[in-house]
């Protein structure tokens, strides 16, 4: 795998909405503020690939985060599908093992970037211990284990809170791209996400992308939360230089 080399955070705006009409009319308030839009489960279940070809007709970038989890042959078929309708990004659980996302870096094909899902953002050390039947689990540890999966397995990156992103850079600088979820503005709600940062924190621990839920959507002014997250990251980047 071609090491990623650091760049400024790229935010993604996650369209979980109900329809592929709200999906558009957010994406068409957005505007020039946001080019990234992550489509998830719930969208895509209700509309399905027409969606993705409505946002990339938008001139819109997709991350597709179904999150893959299957034996390997499936896994590599569906990241080929969804590679075909033109997604920038696609996710793949790091817990489904190496064969699995090498059968998804290699259904995905150069043009697609499978990230590997280590531990999600709504799971605490507690809760993630629970769900794997085990005591004294350190979610830190579980990242970079997982991560470590999916580096040898050729991934382009991982999925990970911004508490773990400076671990797993300081472990595997530019060799894997880390993608933030649960990014939340100074002093905003962190509704279901367990493990939240803002803006500013996630790309100073090395975050490559960002992925903004109700911060953005669920604000008064989504345009003016956008331009807030585009200003903060550009301080941020500013002040790594």
């Amino acid at each position: 795998m071609t090491p990623v080399a650091a760049t400024t955070a790229t935010p993604i705006v996650a369209l979980d909405v109900a329809s592929a009409r709200e999906a558009l009319e957010l994406v068409r308030q957005l505007g020039d503020g946001c080019r990234f839009y992550k489509i998830g489960s719930e969208l895509f279940t209700r509309e399905g690939p027409s969606v993705v070809k409505a946002l990339r007709a938008e001139g819109c970038d997709v991350f597709l985060d179904l999150k893959f989890h299957d034996i390997p042959n499936t896994v590599r078929e569906s990241a080929r599908a969804a590679a075909s309708l033109g997604v920038r990004l696609l996710t793949a659980h790091a817990s489904g093992g190496g064969g699995m996302l090498r059968a998804a870096v290699e259904g995905a094909g150069a043009g697609c970037g499978v990230l590997g899902v280590t531990v999600l953002t709504s799971l605490d050390a507690a809760s993630l211990g629970a769900a794997w039947g085990r005591e004294d689990v350190l979610v830190e540890h579980e990242v970079l284990r997982l991560a470590g999966v999916a580096a040898a397995s050729g991934a382009h990156g991982i999925v990970c809170s911004g508490r773990e992103a400076g671990p797993v850079r300081s472990a595997f600088g530019d060799q894997l791209a880390l993608l933030v979820p649960g990014i939340r503005l100074a002093g905003g709600a962190s509704h279901d996400q367990a493990r939240t940062s803002t803006p500013e924190d996630a790309a100073r621990a090395g975050a490559r992308y960002l992925v903004l839920g109700r911060a953005v959507t669920g604000a008064a002014d989504p345009v003016a939360a956008m331009a807030a997250v585009n200003e903060a990251l550009a301080v941020s980047a500013g002040g790594r230089r």
